[in-house]
């Protein structure tokens, strides 16, 4: 683990975090301001994070390789997601089910979660094309080039959405200007002034495609880093955070199994008119479950087909 950023993986545990909360369709209904205002900055900053570490200097058949990887477990979970949506009246119910359905979902508009995976296999592809293309380019004409080939892809394929690849290629761009992550996002508590001023003065901004979006990002990860400053270090409470956020794809992979259960949770907390005790609980229950569930394949010794390793847990 001595490769690792411990500040990037407390971030990947704050927003996925996030990300099981507003999943949760009993807090999401009970607070839809607060739902919004995070689906503004949480998934574009795991983006952004994406592209940060995405590593083109790889061979062609290693950046197959690890598309391929990508794309099984992404195929098994959305192919069972679609089907349990077709069956189940959750909010993206499918009405009548037919293999020209299924193969949409599949290949080009997931449901659920799994439209992260998605973008990230074809923003990979198209940066590893650009980068064996234009590899030497100064890094202006290079991102000029991507984002012209993100837009074709965008614009032509509907495979991934722009708003999406914007955020990947920020990533990108912070990466290849040479600039440390904690140089660029660097924490700060006075960051929460104005990101609460955007978020009551401009509710209308509130989307990831907007400059405002993009503001909000950055100012939440500054906020989150500077939140990070105050976790004391080496202790079980930061070991416990930077092991979730080292463990993001699993939580992402298998939290509808747990979200989906958690819904039973809201009579016994009837008495608690804030939510705040059922989120407490569902949330722990859908990330321990999920990492559990990893847990069991790499006992079983099926991470490798699921996943293409021998442990599907990264330990901390």
């Amino acid at each position: 683990m001595q490769n690792r950023v411990p500040q990037i993986d407390w971030l990947r545990c704050v927003f996925i975090v996030l990300m099981v909360m507003f999943h949760l369709v009993y807090l999401g209904g009970k607070y839809p301001f607060l739902k919004q205002v995070v689906y503004t900055f949480h998934m574009p900053a795991f983006l952004l994070i994406s592209g940060y570490l995405a590593n083109m200097d790889k061979s062609i058949r290693a950046i197959g390789r690890q598309v391929w990887w990508l794309f099984v477990p992404y195929a098994v979970m959305e192919a069972g997601y679609v089907v349990m949506a077709s069956v189940l009246p959750i909010r993206e119910h499918i009405d009548g089910l037919t293999p020209g359905v299924f193969a949409d979902k599949l290949l080009l508009h997931p449901l659920g979660p799994y439209w992260y995976l998605h973008t990230m296999m074809v923003c990979y592809v198209v940066y590893y094309a650009v980068s064996r293309l234009c590899g030497r380019m100064a890094t202006v004409s290079f991102m000029c080039v991507l984002g012209l080939c993100m837009y074709a892809v965008s614009a032509l394929s509907g495979l991934v959405s722009m708003d999406n690849a914007m955020y990947f290629m920020a990533g990108v761009l912070v990466r290849r200007s040479g600039a440390g992550f904690t140089s660029v996002f660097r924490p700060s508590w006075p960051a929460v002034v104005p990101l609460v001023l955007l978020c009551v003065v401009s509710p209308g901004g509130l989307h990831r495609f907007t400059l405002q979006g993009v503001v909000m990002t950055y100012l939440s990860m500054s906020l989150a880093l500077a939140a990070c400053g105050s976790l004391p270090r080496g202790g079980r409470a930061s070991r416990l955070v930077l092991f979730v956020g080292a463990n993001t794809l699993p939580i992402l992979l298998f939290s509808p199994l747990f979200t989906i259960v958690a819904k039973s949770f809201v009579p016994l907390f009837a008495f608690d008119p804030t939510a705040v005790l059922f989120t407490v609980v569902s949330v722990t229950f859908v990330i321990a479950g999920s990492l559990g569930v990893a847990r069991l394949a790499d006992v079983l010794h099926v991470s490798r087909l699921f996943c293409g390793r021998e442990r599907m847990l990264t330990g901390y």
